[in-house]
């Protein structure tokens, strides 16, 4: 038992997540993070000038920053056999038997092809931080406040923590909007993630073995 619980309190050290609510992650620190699910576009399609003018407007959007962002692309086998069951499933609707066998020689084809090509799904991440000015080496914000309210009552420090994070949460809804705007300019469309989809993000993450959970959002 002591060499489980052991093993447990080292492994939540390379989990630097307090908690995820209102689609925002709070770290060890005190710090907030904020994720945004971004769409891809076709570059290589565009021409020649229509490339500059993303070029362009994705270069302002950067300068235009006075904030860091990351950038994260998640790459994964893309699984196709629920794709080719629902294929079956067509296939067995089917009365006209010329519509049979052209389905019956597409599914082998994707078959063949997802078996001798290694088909990869990516999805893009923006994260957007958010740093308190006062932050304790130790609890982070919250700590923090504790010791500043010393002798206050349960309920006072309560409210507290809760007040100091909603002025950091505005102060982050900010930078999501300048984030979203500035991508929106270059044609890439974003999407906030909420609590379930962050929850299920880092998950994955941290569990790279599972790769079967898939974010979506029809707004992307």
């Amino acid at each position: 038992m002591a060499t489980g619980k052991k093993n447990s309190q080292a492994s939540q050290k390379f989990v630097p997540i307090n908690e995820i609510r209102d689609g925002v992650a709070i770290l060890d620190d005190g710090s907030l993070r904020a994720i945004l699910m971004a769409s891809s576009i076709n570059f290589a399609l565009k021409s020649q000038e229509e490339q500059q003018a993303v070029l362009m407007q994705f270069q302002n959007f950067l300068n235009s920053l006075d904030f860091s962002v990351q950038f994260h692309i998640e790459s994964r086998n893309l699984n196709i056999k629920p794709y080719l069951e629902s294929l079956k499933k067509e296939y067995q609707k089917q009365d006209n038997e010329l519509m049979k066998t052209q389905i019956s020689e597409y599914i082998e084809f994707v078959r063949t092809f997802t078996e001798n090509t290694n088909v990869m799904q990516k999805t893009f991440f923006v994260v957007i931080p958010y740093n308190r000015s006062v932050i304790s080496s130790s609890g982070g914000i919250m700590e923090s406040i504790q010791g500043m309210l010393g002798g206050r009552s349960k309920e006072d420090k309560a409210t507290a923590k809760e007040e100091s994070f909603q002025e950091a949460h505005n102060q982050l809804r900010q930078r999501i909007q300048i984030v979203r705007q500035g991508l929106v300019r270059t044609g890439v469309r974003v999407t906030q993630l909420g609590t379930e989809e962050n929850i299920e993000l880092f998950y994955r993450l941290f569990n790279p073995g599972n790769l079967e959970q898939k974010i979506t959002d029809s707004n992307i």
